[in-house]
């Protein structure tokens, strides 16, 4: 049996992440990864590939950064998971705290799922509602029935659990404004990420930092209705902007998740806001009705937290922020300039923030094309690139850059090939699909 019908027979859908699935990568990519160690992976058999995307955006600093790995150790030697809180839960929290202006209180969780779930669960008893409008353009924010009920895979979720997600776009503050208008005293919270692809502001430089944005438009908006806004920064916190894109643009979220990058891979998330929000998870205050908030055993996992002081501390001192809004600056422009050499500028377009790129593939009708981007990402992974986003880390070097340019340039040649003689002659297996799809 091969590794991924190993991988298949004994975990359903062959990964524990959607993301890392077999649909969700070409033919020729590694079935099965053994070790990372910087900005590469390796495969069993020891073959070694430049890695974009960096453990679903969670490593910052590279795989198996050293000084994390100390940190995470010198908690384990300790003991694990003692009996009462520790004394490295006090001090994250307090550098949770010490370090994003919009946290008074946090609580450590394991996933992004659940911190986000927190978040809502948070809400919905601070303002008596239920109702949550969800940004339409940011694609995940749950694993949860209250979010999953609301996609196109939503077999096995009661149907009642979509009445309560109502969907905005992004940018169109008077569409959000209508929304709370039409749903006046129901709307418990505003639940997006800063950003994605598109930055807040108007204009080609959607990105840049300001304090007039479309999120401070949406606080606003929330502020007049009574809604909360909640902020999720999984992907963008200590990326797009230190801490956080909500620096960056100038926004005070009432509650903010942040995930990911923030241990450089260790399993870290939490919840964090405004004080009088966050106590209604706590125990201290007499006849206050309870909030069941986070109750796990492994929240505030020591080896973690050891791990996420260091990663914060290293991003700090190395500017990491700002060395990855460099990187993708440059790379975002190289690659441009390579498209249009081959002729496909309307075809492979690289775009977004420096710190946080994003590419399309799309056809020659204007459409995003998935067999032509299993193309590009297939002749990546032949030129040794693996290149299923662009997640950056600091690891990511000159060395690295030209790697990557020079797997640009043959794969884009054979892009360029596939789109006059027909893709499914250059495809070596299925194209990739959707995530959020109602059938396989």
């Amino acid at each position: 049996m091969s590794f991924e019908e190993r991988l298949k027979s004994v975990i359903p859908g062959g990964a524990h992440t959607y993301s890392r699935g077999s649909d969700q990568f070409p033919s020729n990519a590694p079935q099965i990864l053994a070790r990372g160690r910087g900005a590469y992976v390796f495969e069993p058999g020891g073959r070694k590939w430049l890695d974009y995307g960096m453990g679903l955006r969670s490593i910052i600093l590279g795989y198996a950064n050293a000084p994390v790995i100390r940190s995470a150790r010198r908690e384990m030697l300790k003991g694990m998971n003692l009996t009462r809180p520790s004394i490295a839960e006090l001090a994250a929290a307090e550098l949770i705290v010490d370090t994003i202006p919009s946290v008074d209180m946090v609580k450590f969780t394991k996933t992004g799922s659940t911190a986000v779930t927190a978040a809502v669960k948070l809400a919905r008893g601070f303002t008596g509602r239920h109702k949550i409008l969800v940004c339409r353009q940011h694609p995940f924010f749950s694993f949860d029935d209250w979010f999953i009920g609301s996609t196109a895979v939503s077999k096995g979720i009661p149907e009642n659990y979509r009445e309560d997600v109502v969907n905005f776009d992004y940018g169109d503050i008077e569409g959000l404004r209508r929304l709370l208008a039409e749903n006046s005293g129901g709307i418990a919270a505003v639940l997006m990420e800063p950003s994605t692809d598109v930055g807040p502001n108007e204009g080609e430089d959607s990105f840049r930092p300001s304090s007039e944005n479309f999120l401070t438009a949406v606080q606003a908006e929330c502020s007049a209705r009574g809604a909360l806004l909640i902020l999720d920064e999984m992907i963008t916190g200590f990326r797009l902007g230190f801490p956080g894109a909500q620096a960056r643009f100038g926004v005070t979220p009432d509650l903010t998740t942040f995930g990911k990058a923030i241990a450089n891979g260790f399993p870290l998330a939490f919840v964090g806001g405004r004080r009088e929000i966050m106590e209604q998870g706590g125990i201290d205050t007499p006849g206050q009705e309870r909030l069941f908030l986070l109750s796990t055993t492994h929240g505030a996992e020591t080896a973690s937290l050891g791990a996420m002081s260091s990663t914060l501390r290293q991003i700090r001192e190395k500017k990491v922020t700002e060395y990855l809004e460099d990187y993708g600056t440059r790379l975002i422009e190289q690659s441009n300039s390579m498209a249009s050499a081959h002729e496909l500028e309307s075809n492979i377009r690289f775009f977004g923030s420096g710190a946080s790129p994003y590419f399309s593939v799309k056809g020659e009708d204007g459409e995003n094309n998935l067999p032509l981007r299993t193309l590009f990402a297939q002749e990546m992974a032949a030129n040794g690139v693996l290149m299923p986003w662009v997640a950056l880390s600091r690891s990511h070097g000159p060395r690295e850059m030209k790697k990557t340019l020079e797997a640009m340039d043959k794969s884009m040649a054979v892009v360029r090939r596939a789109i006059s003689h027909g893709v499914e002659n250059f495809l070596n297996g299925p194209a990739i699909k959707p995530v959020f799809r109602k059938y396989n």
